[in-house]
This record gives C-alpha cells, structure tokens and sequence, in this order.
C-alpha cells in the first residue's frame, strides 16, 4: 500500500470521527440517567440483577439491561492445582515454574479433550483433586484439546468435589496458540501485580450495528458512569455498521464515533488519538455482536499489536471460539455474520500479550454476564473467584445438575443446547488479581 492509499483509507475512518450523524445522546459524569437514541443510561445499581426467582421482563431481555445475580461460594481447600495435557518441554517447564510459584503441584493427564468419557479417570482425578485440597484450578490444554466439552467436564468435576451442584474451586485456563506464547503467558501471569487505582485505564468499545441497536452504546456509557465514581475517565470506541448510519452517538471527551474502511466488513485500523487510548489502557471492555475473527466488530487484524499486561472483556459471541469443536457446527451468528475458520479472538488477544481475557465459545449472552465477572475484578478478587460466581450463578439459575453438563456425540444438529450458557471460559492465571479495589470517590 502506498503512503497516500494508507492517507486515504486513514480519512476515510477519520471522516465519520468529524462528521459524522448529529449527536443524540451525551455521556455526563453526575449520577443522573440521561440517554442514547431511545435508551436511558442508567447507574449500575438501577440494573435489575436476576436469579431463579427474579427475571428479567421482555423489554429488558431485549435491550440486555439486567445483570445475573451472583454470590460467593465456600472454597475449603488452599493448595494450587495445574492440570495439564502438554508435552512440550518448553510448557510443562513453565508449568513446573507457574507450581513453584504458587506453591502448587502439577497433575498430567494423556488428553483433555477426552478425559469426560473416561468416567474412571474422571474419578481418579476427583479424588486426586480432594486430596490435594485444591483452591485454584489452572488448566492448560494442548491448542487442540481445548473444545467445548473439554470445559463442561472440567465444570461435570468441579461441580462433584462434595455434595452441592456447584464449583468447589476456583478456575481458570492457559492457553496461547504455540509454546513460546504460551511460555510468555506463564511469564505474564506470575510477574503481574494487581493495578492501582490510581494507573487504571479502562477503554471501552462498542458496536453499532443498525440504527435501532443501541444496547451495546448504552452499556459502555453505563460503565463509564461507573468509572467516573472513583475518578477514572473511560474512553469509549463505538463502531457503525453500514446500517447505522442514522443511529445515535455519543459525545463528549475521549469518545470515537468509526466505520470500516469502504469495501470492509469489519474495522481494522484504528485513528491515531484512539489507537493511542488502546495503547495506554490497561483494561478493555467489548459490547457487540460476534464471529471467529471478529468481536464487537474489530477485526482480528485491528488489535493493537501489542497489548502487554492488559485485562480483556468482550461480551461477543465466539471470542473465544475453538480450533477444534465438539458440537454441531453453526453456518451464521446473531447479526447475521457468517462463522468461518478464522483466529479466534481472544487467543490473538492472548498471543499479543494480554495478561487475561474473558469470553465465550459460541453463543453468548453479553453484559449480563460479562459485567459480574468485571464486578467481581473491580472488587480485587482474583481471576478464579469472579470466573467460579459466574459459573455457579449460572448452575444455579438453570438448575445444571451432574451427568447433564457435557453434551451428548449424538446431539442433533440445528438443536438449541442448554449447555452453551456454561461456555464462557477466562484465558489466564486463576490466582491472579488483575486489580486493586476500586475506591469510590464521587
């Protein structure tokens, strides 16, 4: 690409930054609800937080205007358990070194991916698990192993280390698409202290599709709201689809209004001043629809090439999508997007240095639960607490009991799976605390 083609597809995103649709909504720092488009923006605490007996009405469902309902569950034990399927020498000596660290022990087993139809492995891993009085459960996969099946046994074994239906340990996976990554992974996860309120930078980004959808936009002025309480600006990135392009936005400081270039699907470049924001954040939060290689309508190719130490949530569907899947696959996504064999997006994440990343598998539900496990992380709790509380709120809600959380070989295609509400999955170190408390100022 020459110089002035690079200029010319650089304006082109710049254009719709400065003149782009008459602003119909702002984002103000008082607690006050004001609005985007049709929505209001509410504070956090107006959200309705939902359980087995309060639900969500129509409208709320419509717009993803609540939050699940969760709690802390009891942990008893307090040893850190890797449990790994690696065999390279290079992974299972970080391993060895993540265990030292932690204080911790390292159980190897033949292959991930298969060990649910093993029910007598399974038992001898429970046992194993209850002697070593597990508190942090790091799985590291092999890239192929980690399949959706592979998730739901570890939460069929989580869930059966004493009487109740839910997670008796707190969990999170370590995966990275190669050794060395994975290696620098492990090396991230260990070196990493929880951050200052005070070196906190969140930025959110959030996608447009169509001038009627405004959901995405309203959740990151929700949070920024939020932010602004302890005295934390978030710059917020929302990205227009060729259908918005009459749809609302926002204004104010630290806000990008952007399209894709002319002839792409999906963004991938980013201004200078808002590229800039992504590089100085430490925390990014995604609110969108989703496909393999792409999430809130970013395109794999536009991350940042290098997002060292930073924490990542997007509430798309197929973040963090499998190389190699169990289930029946599917030709199209919500919002119309074809599911094609591309990178998904939170491994590129992990792969180009980020310290976490929180996404789903297939289909996922989006800030309802996204923002608990940010919750949980803005609590200081580490990154195996806020993962178990989203699991059990989920177990717990529709009612997932042992014996029903792997999906059958046999399941028909095209057939709505229960289980796909448990394939949320956190790519990091369980015992790490990616935050210090936030401190409420305003």
């Amino acid at each position: 690409m020459s110089g002035r083609e690079g200029l010319m597809k650089m304006m082109g995103v710049l254009l719709f930054c400065l003149a782009g649709p008459v602003f119909a909504g702002q984002v103000l720092d008082g607690g006050k609800t004001e609005r985007v488009g049709n929505l209001p923006i509410p504070a956090i605490e107006d959200l309705l937080r939902v359980d087995r007996k309060i639900r969500p009405s129509r409208e709320a469902m419509r717009n993803s205007a609540f939050v699940l309902k969760t709690s802390s569950h009891p942990v008893t034990g307090e040893r850190y358990v890797i449990l790994t399927d690696h065999t390279s020498t290079g992974c299972l000596a970080a391993l060895d070194r993540l265990a030292m660290v932690r204080k911790g022990v390292v159980l190897r087993v033949k292959d991930l991916a298969l060990i649910h139809r093993r029910p007598e492995r399974m038992e001898q891993l429970r046992d194993q698990l209850r002697q070593s009085r597990v508190r942090y459960l790091a799985v590291a996969p092999r890239l192929e192993s980690f399949r959706e099946n592979m998730v739901l046994g570890i939460w069929e074994l989580a869930s059966t280390l004493d009487d109740d239906p839910q997670l008796d340990l707190f969990p999170g996976f370590l995966v990275a698409s190669d050794e060395k990554r994975f290696v620098s992974l492990v090396e991230r996860s260990i070196n990493h202290r929880p951050t200052r309120n005070k070196a906190l930078r969140p930025v959110a980004i959030s996608q447009v599709r169509t001038a009627g959808e405004l959901r995405s936009l309203q959740k990151a002025a929700v949070l920024r709201k939020l932010f602004v309480r302890s005295s934390i600006s978030m710059p917020i990135v929302a990205i227009y689809g060729a259908r918005a392009k009459n749809a609302a936005t926002l204004s104010g400081t630290g806000i990008w209004n952007l399209r894709a270039n002319p002839g792409e699907r999906f963004l991938k470049q980013f201004p200078p001043s808002a590229a800039r924001a992504l590089e100085e954040a430490s925390l990014i939060v995604m609110h969108g629809h989703g496909a393999p290689g792409m999430s809130c309508g970013v395109d794999v190719a536009g991350l940042p090439k290098s997002l060292n130490g930073k924490f990542v949530l997007t509430g798309s569907c197929f973040a963090a999508s499998p190389v190699r899947s169990d289930l029946p696959s599917l030709r199209q996504a919500p919002g119309g997007y074809r599911v094609e064999a591309r990178d998904a997006f939170a491994l590129r994440a992990i792969d180009q240095g980020a310290t976490a990343v929180f996404g789903h598998m297939r289909l996922s539900m989006g800030f309802p639960h996204l923002f608990p496990v940010l919750e949980s992380w803005m609590k200081g709790q580490t990154l195996g607490e806020s993962y178990q509380q989203l699991i059990n709120g989920l177990i717990e809600i529709y009612g997932f009991r042992s014996g029903r959380f792997v999906v059958p070989a046999d399941v028909p295609s095209g057939r709505r799976l229960p289980q796909n509400r448990l394939l949320y999955v956190v790519f990091g170190d369980p015992a790490l605390q990616p935050f210090e408390p936030l401190v409420k100022r305003r």
